[in-house]
Parts: C-alpha cells; sequence; structure tokens
C-alpha cells in the first residue's frame, strides 16, 4: 500500500514483486490467501495443501509471513498458523517452525518463494508425525515471535 506522493522504500519494491510472483507462478500446493493482503503488504497468509504421496497428503495449513521495514535484509517471521498446526518434528503445536533459513541461514537472495518450497520439501520429507520432544516446554516459555528464539540444529532427519 503506497501513499500518493511517496517513493516506495527497498523493502515496499521488494515485497511488491514477490507478491506478484507469488500470485502469479506459486509452489505447488500453495495459495496466496488474497483477502490477508488488502490492508497490509507487510502480513501474508499464504495456504497450503500437503503434498500427494506424503504424510501430509490432503492436509490443509496456513503459513503467516511478517515482514519488517528491513526485508529482505531481515528474515521473515514465518509460522503456521490457524486450526490446523502440522504435526512434525520441527514445528511446535503453537505454529513456530526450527528451520535454519528462517534465521541464521536466511539470505536476501531467498525469497518467499523459497521458504514455501523448503517448508513443503521439509513436511514431504517427514517419516513419522510426532512433535518436537521439548514441544510443551518450548511452547510454555517461548517468545511469541519465533526469531527471537535461540534454535539449536541438531538434525537434517525426520
Amino acid at each position: 500500500m503506497m501513499w500518493p506522493g511517496t517513493e516506495p522504500t527497498i523493502s515496499q519494491k521488494r515485497l511488491q514483486k514477490e507478491l506478484l510472483a507469488l500470485q502469479n507462478d506459486p509452489p505447488p500446493g500453495m495459495t496466496l490467501n488474497e483477502k490477508s493482503v488488502q490492508n497490509s503488504i507487510t502480513q501474508w497468509i499464504v495456504d497450503m495443501e500437503g503434498a500427494p504421496g506424503t504424510l501430509y497428503e490432503g492436509e490443509k495449513f496456513q503459513l503467516l509471513f511478517k515482514f519488517s521495514s528491513r526485508y529482505p535484509f531481515d528474515s521473515p517471521q514465518v509460522m503456521f498458523t490457524g486450526e490446523n498446526i502440522p504435526v512434525h518434528p520441527h514445528v511446535y503445536s503453537n505454529g513456530h517452525i526450527c528451520l535454519s533459513i528462517l534465521t541464521e541461514d536466511w539470505s536476501p537472495a531467498l525469497s518467499v518463494q523459497s521458504v514455501c518450497l523448503s517448508i513443503i520439501s521439509m513436511l514431504s520429507s517427514c517419516k513419522e508425525k510426532r512433535r518436537p520432544p521439548d514441544n510443551s516446554f518450548y511452547v510454555r516459555t517461548c517468545n511469541k515471535n519465533p526469531k527471537k528464539t535461540k534454535w539449536w540444529y541438531h538434525d537434517d532427519t525426520c
């Protein structure tokens, strides 16, 4: 959303470009929730469907993306939201996702589409639906913003 007579920022230009890319060429099983971007370009909801042939086939999820004014130099805040949070070893029951590209491995070369593809891949490669071992403690004690968590990335498997 632009005010008349104002020059768009780097962040706003990048978000507009990514918004169009997500609308015109979304990753498989992903669609932008158009209502979510009507009032603000800095908060999006992406509707997601579990990939065919996986443990999540046919399940529907929602991802919430929040962008700071420093995007793309600062990673977006990304978490599952809504009624159905996937049961996965790297997804907490409050929707927080333990995925390195959302924090320390973020690069401005990444995009909303690449984050979506990484999350689809993470879910699709899962062999057993279960919560992270520290789910109860984490959910009770964590910050509402998952980017404020100091994640320990200790496995590449599900």
